[in-house]
């Protein structure tokens, strides 16, 4: 498909700089084919059913940009996937002039050797230490993540450290938060179990390559990068036994989605996963298991818009976007959710 398809125009201003607070105090667009109806996430309990099981993501972001220095120059880069204890696929800048074997020194002797070179800015990192040791070293060193769109003096701001993170943040390993976890405080979790909502968790660590512009003009020429999920054998078997019984599953957000079909077999049903995935969902894909999705509001020309719009239907989401704007919804990773039900396969 045209990537110029999934275009629309949005105002600086809808770009959200700080979470909600309290976090479930954000809006919510229930976009369902009925209409549009404008909520706040501490009613989701309301549009959901008893039995159905809601999907949250366990990862934990790592403060993983670092700033250092190749001789002289100065060096900023952003760590995207691990791919061993000591070594990471990262993104740098400036890159242009980096070469394999080159040494990026941060502080107090720590260092990476630059051994591979990619497209686009990039590198693979291999660290003078590893394991607990990198970890510590990025927690002293390192500083939160944030989207670019985002505005944030140099290091970040304190509040960052935890606002970046959700309810459910434990496995460490993701570069970018499951922003629709955001939203979620004990409150709206005791609502949930009042009601007889089921709820799971599963692991996508994700990657700095979420925030990545589509740059091909059709969607089957974009790569998507690869990203470490894991599913364990019980939560498969609770999710399996909530769809047995007649119950939805919700998905908390674009990558526990993205991990339940990665897992899910042609039948819908899941099983335990433990692996990478790098599936790219557009418009036309068949669903599996998923049947409702929340979910924040997404970049023009993103894959998580395409997303969203093979799970909703296009046009469905193009006037839900347009409403959000008119109406003062506040976008990306601190902005506002929506809650979306899959669209038959005829409006997608």
């Amino acid at each position: 498909m045209l990537v110029d398809l999934f275009d629309f125009e949005l105002p600086q201003g809808n770009i959200a700089q700080s979470p909600a607070s309290p976090r479930d105090s954000a809006k919510m667009l229930v976009v369902g084919d009925k209409g549009l109806y404008d909520q706040s996430t501490a009613q989701l309990a309301e549009f959901l059913k008893p039995g159905d099981i809601c999907v949250f993501n366990d990862t934990r972001v790592i403060p993983a940009r670092l700033t250092g220095k190749r001789g002289e120059a100065g060096m900023e880069v952003t760590l995207h996937k691990q791919e061993a204890p000591d070594t990471w696929l990262a993104f740098a800048r400036p890159a242009k002039k980096l070469k394999v074997d080159d040494l990026i020194e941060f502080k107090g002797g720590f260092a990476a050797t630059v051994i591979a070179k990619g497209l686009g800015g990039e590198v693979t990192l291999n660290f003078n230490t590893s394991g607990d040791d990198l970890m510590t070293e990025l927690k002293a060193q390192g500083s939160m993540p944030l989207p670019p769109y985002i505005k944030r003096a140099k290091g970040g701001q304190v509040e960052d450290v935890e606002d970046y993170q959700t309810l459910f943040a434990k496995n460490l390993g993701a570069v970018a938060a499951p922003t629709a976890g955001l939203h979620f405080t004990p409150a709206l979790l005791q609502s949930l179990e009042d009601k007889g909502i089921h709820t799971a968790r599963v692991t996508l660590h994700v990657g700095a390559g979420t925030f990545l512009p589509v740059k091909v003009d059709d969607t089957v020429d974009h790569k998507m990068h690869a990203e470490y999920g894991a599913i364990s054998s019980d939560t498969a078997k609770a999710i399996n036994d909530v769809r047995a019984q007649g119950g939805r599953v919700v998905a908390v957000g674009t990558t526990s989605l993205r991990v339940l079909e990665s897992a899910a077999a042609d039948d819908g049903t899941l099983h335990e996963f433990a692996g990478d995935t790098s599936i790219f969902i557009t418009p036309g894909y068949r669903f599996k298991i998923v049947d409702v999705m929340m979910t924040n509001f997404h970049l023009p020309r993103s894959t998580l818009f395409m997303l969203v719009s093979a799970f909703a239907g296009l046009k469905r989401m193009h006037e839900a976007y347009s409403h959000a704007i008119k109406t003062g919804y506040r976008f990306y990773s601190y902005g506002d959710a929506c809650l979306l039900t899959r669209a038959d396969e005829d409006e997608t």
